[in-house]
């Protein structure tokens, strides 16, 4: 592992370190990805996004993704707009087909230099997110202090979104984790909190499964404009406003759901051998 390159990008402040397992295969287990992802002794990061040969002929990149925790995750919307845009600034086009093992996620570049991603259709059936029994997944019987009544969406991943008067008021800290565990999640799920601003704004915070509090979450932004758009709190299109900044999330008559914001490099650099052990 001597000398394995790595790139820093973010999309809104969520972080992720790149790893380019093309050429060379890179054994990323769950404790090297831990060592790496650590603010203190790692690099630092919300998430681990390394690029392999896609498995698709549709597709140009296979991303494999793992939380801060080493887990690995079905889908990332941030991840994915920083990934479309390394591939796209590669082959000079302005469309790449992203590969994870949640399906194929094709990309194309906005205006002002942001990446526009299809994230595929919502999942809105019990079995879909999954939940560890039948119910109606626009009201959950779940709740935890000041949360109550979420509606359940799948991005691919799991999201519960709860909708409150005060977004900031919410300590994520302390209720995420346990929301997030709990037992109507076999798989975990990512916790979100929105706030209706209007019927094309939405202010959005979340604690992410095997992160914790993030300042952005594109998948948890399609679910909580889609949650809020089912609930007919919202448009199915609007702007989502997270800690890092907006999201602009549209919500097809297909079903799919359109992610568009921006993409950056912060810094490049080599792992030191010592945090794979």
């Amino acid at each position: 592992m001597r000398g394995t390159r790595f790139l820093k990008m973010h999309g809104l402040g969520n972080d992720f370190v790149v790893l380019d397992a093309r050429a060379h295969a890179l054994a990323i287990d769950g404790k090297a990805a831990r060592a790496i992802a650590d603010r203190h002794t790692g690099v630092g990061c919300d998430q681990l996004l390394i690029l392999e040969r896609p498995k698709s002929p549709r597709a140009d990149i296979f991303m494999r993704i793992r939380n801060a925790d080493g887990g690995e995750a079905e889908a990332c919307g941030n991840g994915t707009r920083c990934v479309a845009a390394l591939i796209m600034r590669e082959t000079g086009k302005e469309r790449a087909v992203v590969e994870t093992v949640g399906g194929l996620l094709e990309a194309r570049a906005a205006s002002g230099g942001r990446v526009s991603v299809d994230m595929g259709a919502a999942g809105l059936s019990w079995r879909d997110i999954p939940l560890a029994r039948e119910c109606d997944t626009l009201h959950v019987p779940l709740s935890l202090g000041p949360l109550v009544d979420p509606v359940c969406t799948s991005m691919g991943n799991p999201h519960a979104t709860f909708f409150v008067a005060d977004a900031e008021a919410i300590d994520l800290a302390v209720l995420g984790p346990r929301l997030e565990r709990d037992a109507i999640f076999p798989e975990r799920a990512n916790i979100g909190v929105a706030q209706v601003l209007s019927p094309t704004r939405l202010r959005f915070r979340v604690w992410e499964r095997g992160a914790g509090v993030t300042i952005a979450c594109g998948t948890g932004a399609c679910a909580a404009l889609v949650a809020a758009a089912r609930r007919g709190l919202a448009d199915r299109k609007a702007e989502i406003l997270l800690d890092g900044g907006p999201l602009d999330i549209k919500w097809r008559a297909d079903g799919h759901v359109l992610m568009t914001g921006p993409v950056a490099v912060s810094f490049s650099g080599t792992l030191d051998p010592s945090l794979f052990g």
